[in-house]
């Protein structure tokens, strides 16, 4: 998902002084360090495991997940210089023979001289870590990256398209907020029924879902996951409070969350200076930040008041707009209703904690969520459940309120203090400047796709996934006359604590389909040649997935480079290139939770993320049932030759193209005629 911005944009330094052996055992200690890191996570593991097997819990057991298996750099580096347009000039995908022949011959240098030093290096990390990507992944894309996380790094969930269950804010935060919680406790009692692909898939990531919280660094971020929290940190008009979730030992009820969030929405104090635009210094730049939260809340009330937000379970924040596709411009309303929960105000958000939970005026939901800790499904998996648990087992009385009573005896909710001074407020100011500027660049369209779906392309036999990335191909080479370096997202989870991969969606056999449809050849040429091109996406969707893609295993070699302080002008150039186009699928993982049949109107819409490069598109997509695509598109204006709605219209007229390519013939009506004619002159 918006992976794709940090993967091609990630710069670290590694400075370690001295001579060669010296930066040798620099990158050893890195290695040493990965499977510590590593043997720590499965003695706690075990300790889980054997604590709920003890009290007769069926838990989802990733010690039983194999480990990621080591590198074939023979077959990365061969893989590299067989995709087209890894090393293409902008607007050029396919590789002149001499181009081809220079990356050729570099590859082939580095497989037989400095790859195998390099290769040396991750077989050993295999061999002593759970997996030779991951840790590294998460340090260098993610938590080393010094630009803003809002935008960059964040991504979005949505509420059901078409059915706000009740109007009434409150009561809708009291569902959504204990529906939270449900699942908190079914994921501590691991009662989460495992996701399987043949095998379950690691379920690693949900370890850090709550009570968790990037803390920034001005050399490198960190990611701090404490036990479980009683709390949610809520903003609500500039103010911020800390809602205790449990009371005397027990969880409270939706009707008494609904309750302690009405008083927060009726509390008139105003907020103090500085209080109202603090959550600003998460959404700019990180060094400000972490140089901020250094100097101004490292003690008294400030560092108190933060500890606050930090170690909560998640974030609250209670919005006074309303949203939703709604009114006389029910499109336009989604648009702002995705940039709503993209980006916000820039700091009415807390972008550092794991997810927070946003609330608006008419009842409408949504969440935004950090990156760092785990992939979107995970944190789809759990709005999904959230969703459904909130209509479909909370409910809500006639008047729109949450179901049950209140007791008496509840604390009210209570404010957080704080003590900014006149300099610490010229710095919020700062990053919010840079956080707007930002967000205002940001060009989103949301487009529903209705009557088009799984079904219809499942009667023409092509994989939905490949059908889709296939008619993105042929979106942007409408849209910008060009091909273009193409990032698809797919899960390894398939490996203990595996992560993503990535799929380069614009293939040779893409590329001619492209060409031979826009160039007018035959129906049954281009039939063949999209079925060519569709066998292909699968193909290296399935690599992907079972480790034999390449993108991970190059970027692994580059840090082990840098370790070393060896240049690799292959590496370099395989790691520099801009993906243009940046697409992820969100997957329904939990099918049986909604009933498209009876229940039509609960359809989720999924969610997005922001652009992935200054003249490029971020497009996500969600398959809903048989009969709905909804696609969340972003560019930035700043970019005279994007458009995010223009964009939209290229893809939805693509896919019904290639539905009317693929679509089996209907035998005409005037020739069946004439055949039953003939055959009944026979008869007689």
């Amino acid at each position: 998902m918006a992976e794709a911005h940090q993967a091609v944009a990630f710069q670290f330094t590694i400075t370690p002084e001295g001579i060669d052996l010296q930066l040798s055992h620099q990158a050893l200690r890195q290695v040493y360090l990965s499977g510590l890191r590593s043997w720590k996570k499965r003695v706690t593991r075990l300790k889980v495991n054997t604590h709920y097997t003890v009290r007769g819990k069926h838990a989802i057991n990733i010690l039983l997940v194999p480990d990621c298996h080591g590198p074939d750099l023979l077959r990365q580096t061969a893989s590299v210089v067989q995709l087209p347009g890894l090393f293409a000039q902008p607007g050029e995908i396919i590789i002149i023979d001499a181009e081809y022949e220079r990356m050729t011959t570099l590859a082939k240098e580095f497989e037989s001289s400095l790859g195998n030093r390099l290769q040396w290096y991750l077989k050993l990390k295999a061999m002593w870590a759970s997996n030779y990507v991951s840790d590294w992944w998460e340090e260098y894309v993610y938590l080393r990256g010094r630009g803003p996380l809002m935008v960059n790094s964040n991504y979005y969930g949505m509420d059901f398209l078409y059915v706000t269950p009740t109007p009434i804010q409150a009561a809708r935060a009291g569902n959504t907020l204990h529906a939270c919680l449900l699942y908190r406790r079914k994921l501590n009692r691991e009662e989460i029924k495992p996701v399987i692909l043949n095998v379950p898939l690691c379920a690693a990531q949900c370890e850090r879902i709550f009570n968790t919280t990037r803390i920034p660094g001005e050399e490198t971020d960190s990611l701090i996951h404490w036990q479980d929290s009683e709390y949610v940190a809520v903003f609500h008009r500039g103010r911020y409070f800390r809602l205790w979730l449990y009371h005397a030992g027990r969880m409270l009820s939706p009707r008494e969350i609904e309750h302690q969030i009405q008083h927060i929405l009726d509390d008139p104090s105003p907020p103090v200076p500085g209080e109202a635009k603090l959550a600003a210094l998460t959404a700019g730049d990180r060094i400000p930040w972490a140089q901020a939260r250094k100097e101004f809340f490292s003690s008294g009330v400030n560092k108190r008041s933060l500890d606050c937000i930090e170690k909560a379970a998640f974030f609250v924040a209670l919005d006074d707009d309303e949203q939703g596709m709604m009114g006389d411009d029910p499109a336009g309303n989604l648009d702002r209703y995705a940039k709503s929960l993209l980006h916000g105000k820039c700091y009415d958000r807390w972008f550092d904690k794991s997810f927070t939970v946003v609330l608006y005026k008419n009842g409408k939901n949504g969440l935004n969520a950090e990156h760092s800790w785990a992939d979107a499904p995970i944190m789809a998996h759990v709005w999904e459940y959230v969703m459904t648990t909130d209509c479909f087992q909370l409910g809500y009385t006639e008047e729109g309120h949450c179901k049950g009573d209140v007791a008496s005896s509840l604390p009210p909710p209570t404010r957080l203090t704080w003590d900014i001074p006149a300099e610490c407020q010229e710095r919020i100011e700062r990053s919010l400047a840079v956080a707007q500027t930002l967000a205002d660049d940001v060009d989103f369209h949301v487009l529903p796709i209705q009557d088009f779906g799984k079904g219809a392309i499942k009667k023409c036999k092509i994989s939905p996934d490949a059908f889709i990335q296939i008619a993105l191909q042929l979106a942007y080479y409408r849209n910008r006359g060009s091909f273009t370096l193409t990032y698809e997202a797919s899960m390894t989870r398939l490996f203990r604590e595996g992560r993503t991969e990535t799929v380069r969606s614009c293939t040779s056999e893409s590329c001619t389909f492209v060409r031979a449809l826009e160039g007018g050849e035959s129906k049954e040429v281009c039939r063949h040649l999209f079925r060519t091109a569709a066998e292909k996406h699968q193909h290296l969707y399935r690599m992907a997935m079972t480790g034999g893609g390449i993108d991970r295993h190059l970027f692994c070699l580059y840090i082990v480079s840098k370790y070393l302080g060896e240049e690799s002008p292959f590496l370099k150039e395989v790691l520099s290139e801009t993906w243009r186009l940046s697409t992820s699928q969100t997957p329904l993982q939990q099918v049986e939770l909604f009933d498209f049949v009876n229940h039509p109107d609960y359809t989720t819409c999924g969610g997005g993320f922001g652009p992935v490069a200054d003249d490029g598109y971020g497009v996500s997509y969600i398959i809903i049932g048989e009969n709905m695509i909804n696609l969340h598109i972003s560019c930035k204006h700043s970019c005279p030759q994007t458009d995010s709605h223009k964009f939209g219209a290229d893809i939805k007229k693509a896919l019904m193209d290639l539905l009317e390519l693929m679509s089996p013939e209907k035998p005409d009506p005037s020739r069946a005629e004439q055949n039953h004619l003939k055959n009944s002159k026979k008869d007689l």
